[in-house]
């Protein structure tokens, strides 16, 4: 069976996934103050960056339009898949079952599924990949929506921030805490939660220290690692994930770790400096 899966910019793409057309990006778009950029090809990171930093506005961002998901979908494909980043984060999966919907509409007997990753970044490459591995497996259709969404439910996120300043500038943390935490260096350790929101689950003075939490956290939480895929996504900052992964190597016997940069949405999310682990 023919297939395609479509991934909203968020998720990553490895540089086999950009060469194979089986894989869609659907871009998201991002404003920081009379700037629109797209969430694709064109994007720079280092020119984003800059402009987060010299505006006192918190950047913002649109999903993909029902309508550009349900020309995505369209084509030869007999299975359609569709990977977004957490519902309760943006706009991208509520957009992406609308454009099932009309998509439907002309072709009601197309076998289509919309997979809600609760996470973003790497944890939506992670998931288009156990998509791919299903089918080429010649799993069929209805098994293999069932065991990705179990693969989601059993999968977890963890990030570090260098910086608070975008959490400070859309409101999830205060002016005086977002001060404090500069002033003493502390760095949050945070984590997704099973619905997909974002929780805090420890915090250090410094980032070598939090890395340090977090890679402890990673390794004990865990289970059975040597079947698990590991991947770790960075916001210009590859050295310090090269460490990340090294530390984990040195805890974990994996099936396999990749590292990856930092696409637009999620530099956004992870600001210059984070890292992004999801296994």
């Amino acid at each position: 069976m023919s297939y395609i899966i479509v991934i909203d910019s968020c998720g990553e793409m490895t540089e086999e996934m950009k060469k194979d057309p089986r894989f869609i990006s659907a871009p998201l778009s991002m404003q920081v103050d009379e700037y629109d950029i797209v969430d694709d090809a064109t994007f720079d990171q280092a020119d984003f960056l800059k402009k987060v930093a010299a505006s006192p506005n918190s950047p913002k961002s649109a999903c993909p339009s029902p309508e550009f998901y349900k020309t995505a979908y369209e084509g030869e494909a007999d299975h359609i898949y569709a990977v977004t980043l957490s519902a309760e984060l943006s706009g991208s999966y509520n957009s992406a079952q609308l454009g099932k919907a009309l998509f439907q509409e002309e072709n009601p007997d197309k076998k289509i599924y919309i997979f809600n990753s609760k996470s973003a970044s790497i944890g939506e490459t992670l998931i288009a990949l156990k998509i791919q591995e299903c089918e080429e497996a010649g799993m069929p259709f209805d098994t293999l929506v069932e065991t990705v969404e179990a693969y989601i439910a059993e999968q977890n996120t963890w990030f570090v921030l260098e910086s608070l300043e975008t959490l400070r500038k859309n409101g999830r943390l205060s002016n005086l805490k977002a001060l404090a935490a500069s002033v003493l260096k502390i760095k949050p350790v945070m984590m997704a939660t099973p619905e997909g929101n974002i929780a805090q689950l420890d915090q250090a003075r410094g980032i070598n220290k939090a890395l340090v939490k977090m890679v402890s956290s990673i390794a004990e939480i865990t289970e059975h690692p040597e079947n698990k895929i590991l991947a770790i996504s960075h916001c210009n900052c590859r050295d310090r994930a090269m460490l990340v992964k090294e530390a984990l190597m040195e805890k974990m016997k994996l099936k396999d770790i990749f590292v990856l940069d930092t696409a637009g949405i999620s530099s956004m999310y992870a600001n210059d400096g984070g890292i992004i682990v999801v296994v």
